[in-house]
């Protein structure tokens, strides 16, 4: 299955590079590379069969969401070639998950694709930084924006890189917090942890400091039930005064005044309010299975209430949103997705396969619950790469993590077949 791992870390790498996977023709390579990959996969499966079929529990939730909205575009959409797009780009993250639980497996597949993501989001949070010391108004230093934009890294809205770090930022961190990082990995691991805060700091995004913060919070609960608060909270302490440190290197006033012009650029609070209201007068609208997934769009004009010459594309409540879109079905096929998600993560930190199980199932809830934060206030989940990055953390949190079998040394197996033939010999026959 390494061409699956292989493929999979390289779309998501795709993605995020492609300004999050948001532009049509990111989308069209994103769904082509699902699709070879699961016809290479299927190839395989037919010739080459050694393991069993995975269908991980969050699956059934996430063909129910993709079954009403197929539903949609045949009878009652607002708009069928927006929700046939939504339906394309949501069936290539069904089929990437189902991939992704034949593909990761072990513990050491979920560890390489752990330091994988580590090691992306440290490079690209350090492009941000570069970006931001270095700022032509131009993204990659030469595209243009054509609609404007508050861009970081490769994101062209600051607030979706802020979603990218809180995915990124536990792999690194929960590690640390609870003391499972070996000693000399210990520098590199806290290095790989402060690059993503820093610029999480210098992106000055409210959501995702607030999403951080409730993360944070998380773990130290976690280590206040665990009687374990003291030994290990300094080593998380000593991440964040390290990014807040590089953070006040680079220019507190400088930060301070990039957050106080940007809220002259963002959505303002009224404007945040009336589009919130006029989702939820959709849902009220349509309350069965809603308007059509992706036809927010398209059908939010009528709720217009503070017109300001602006398309209005997405609700900055993802919940709303998928109440408005998909309607009491679509908000009940999320409710089981979530349940299913707290539910078996839950169970698979309290009962790992090992020690180490525990801390990737813990990144990925704690990764999960920063961005499902977050999205009370944004629209991450509406952002191809984080989407995807969104569904694989989840995974990661509730899939059973196998632990390979060791081999006895060899000196042990002869200590064990003599001890047995010791044994052997005292048993009457």
């Amino acid at each position: 299955m390494r061409f699956l791992r292989i493929g999979i870390c390289a779309l998501l790498a795709f993605a995020v590079l492609a300004h999050g996977g948001v532009e049509d023709w990111a989308r069209a390579v994103f769904e082509a590379g699902a699709a070879l990959l699961l016809v290479a996969w299927a190839v395989r499966l037919y010739f080459y069969s050694e393991e069993p079929l995975r269908i991980p529990a969050l699956l059934l939730p996430l063909i129910a969401f993709g079954i009403l909205a197929a539903l949609q575009w045949l009878f009652r959409s607002a708009s069928p070639f927006a929700t046939r797009a939504e339906l394309l780009l949501f069936s290539a993250d069904v089929i990437l998950i189902l991939l992704a639980a034949q593909a990761f497996r072990t513990i050491q597949d979920w560890r390489r694709l752990a330091w994988f993501v580590i090691v992306f989001g440290f490079l690209v949070s350090g492009f941000g930084i570069l970006q931001h010391l270095t700022f032509n108004g131009k993204l990659y230093w030469f595209r243009e924006m054509t609609y404007g934009g508050i861009p970081f890294g490769p994101y062209v809205n600051r607030n979706h890189f802020a979603g990218f770090a809180e995915l990124v930022i536990p792999l690194s961190l929960v590690p640390l917090i609870l003391g499972k990082v070996r000693r000399e990995r210990l520098a590199s691991v806290a290095i790989f942890a402060v690059i993503p805060l820093a610029a999480l700091f210098l992106a000055a995004s409210r959501g995702g400091l607030v999403s951080v913060f409730c993360e944070v919070t998380l773990l130290l609960l976690l280590l206040v039930v665990r009687h374990s608060l003291g030994k290990h909270a300094l080593v998380g302490a000593a991440v964040l005064v390290l990014a807040f440190s590089l953070v006040s290197w680079i220019g507190v006033r400088q930060i301070l005044s990039r957050f106080s012009s940007f809220q002259t650029l963002e959505v303002p609070e009224g404007k945040r309010a009336s589009m919130r209201h006029g989702a939820w007068r959709m849902f009220l609208d349509y309350p069965v299975a809603g308007v059509g997934l992706g036809a927010f769009e398209a059908a939010y004009p009528p709720y217009e209430t503070q017109y300001d010459g602006k398309i209005v594309n997405h609700a900055h409540n993802d919940y709303l949103e998928v109440l408005a879109e998909t309607g009491v079905v679509g908000g009940l096929c999320c409710a089981w997705f979530l349940a299913v998600l707290f539910i078996a993560s839950v169970k698979r930190i309290q009962n790992p396969s090992s020690p180490f199980a525990g801390v990737l199932h813990l990144a990925g809830l704690t990764g999960c619950c920063g961005i499902l934060v977050h999205s009370l206030v944004d629209f991450n989940l509406h952002i191809p790469a984080n989407a995807f990055l969104f569904l694989l953390m989840a995974l990661l949190a509730t899939v059973p993590i196998s632990a390979p079998e060791k081999l006895p040394a060899p000196d042990d197996r002869s200590v064990t077949v003599s001890k047995f033939h010791i044994h052997s010999a005292r048993v009457p026959v």
